[in-house]
């Protein structure tokens, strides 16, 4: 295939784009500065331009862009800038498609997508919950409406797990120094995935014709904030005795604490599993032992 990805330098993009190379395919990639090698395409979301050339027999679109939701606070104004990084490019890039007569178009999202669902196991037919985060997935996700009659696949991404960025990446020198711990009780869920499956999932709808609308992109068997941090102890070998008060982390995140910390979802692939997703990392055990 020749597949065209948009937010290709971050973490997920640029395994993909890695994997995708290794496997045959050509990639092109859109950037937001002047195009400084091949295959890359220069776009420009607030004017709506791009670059001559980039959808040239192109097979698929894989749309990974947007601001980092965190750290810091949720303020009316960052809200909105992490609502436009996401859904101006989303149509955008839709309607290239569609121009361009595109067959796939494949659109970040999140399991944010569901709220907060406490104990409640939920796959890709549960409803929308509440909150900005919530809000925010559901905004990105009609964003691609104007695809046309390209098969549009939402891919809802929970906390991927990487030794290069990520959540992991970024807990590993706290736990290293012994300051891990879970975050308020450490009864909400963390729905994981391994890099490499994350990879694997974006592959397998790219190139499964029978895969469209929402997937969750999550490891099968989600646990709670206290399994995790006591399985990312085990990993490293180092104690995780600590709490963080969940009146702590709104007090100083505001939403933004609650939201990213506090909330969980214990979201399964049912779409992946059904269509003949195999899993390499089936486990959060084997996943942390891979990063």
């Amino acid at each position: 295939m020749r597949v065209l990805i948009a937010g290709a330098s971050g973490l997920i993009g640029s395994a993909l784009g890695d994997r995708l190379g290794r496997e045959g395919h050509e990639v092109r990639r859109l950037v937001r500065r002047e195009a400084r090698e091949g295959g890359e395409f220069r776009w420009d979301p607030p004017s709506g331009t791009i670059a001559s050339g980039a959808f040239e027999g192109v097979d698929a679109v894989v749309n990974l862009g947007g601001q980092r939701l965190f750290p810091g606070r949720w303020s009316a104004m960052r809200k909105q800038q992490l609502t436009d990084s996401r859904v101006e490019p989303t149509e955008v890039l839709a309607e290239a498609v569609a121009e361009h007569g595109v067959g796939v178009l494949v659109n970040a999202s999140a399991v944010g997508y569901y709220g907060n669902t406490g104990t409640s196991t939920v796959d890709e037919s549960a409803p929308r919950g509440g909150g900005f985060l919530a809000e925010l997935c559901a905004v990105w996700e009609a964003a691609t409406a104007g695809a046309g009659d390209a098969r549009v696949v939402k891919i809802r991404t929970g906390l991927v797990l990487s030794a290069k960025g990520g959540l992991y990446g970024t807990l590993r020198p706290l736990f290293a120094l012994c300051l891990g711990g879970r975050l308020g009780n450490g009864s909400q869920y963390m729905p994981w995935i391994a890099l490499e499956d994350e990879v694997g999932a974006i592959v397998h709808v790219l190139t499964h014709d029978e895969v469209s609308g929402p997937v969750n992109l999550t490891g099968p068997e989600p646990v709670t904030n206290a399994e995790f941090t006591r399985a990312v102890g085990r990993a490293l070998h180092r104690p995780a005795p600590w709490r963080v008060p969940g009146i702590a982390l709104k007090a100083v995140l505001g939403q933004a604490g609650e939201e990213m910390a506090l909330f969980g979802q214990r979201a399964v692939p049912a779409v992946l599993e059904r269509t003949g997703y195999a899993f390499r990392h089936r486990t959060l055990g084997s996943a942390l032992a891979a990063a």
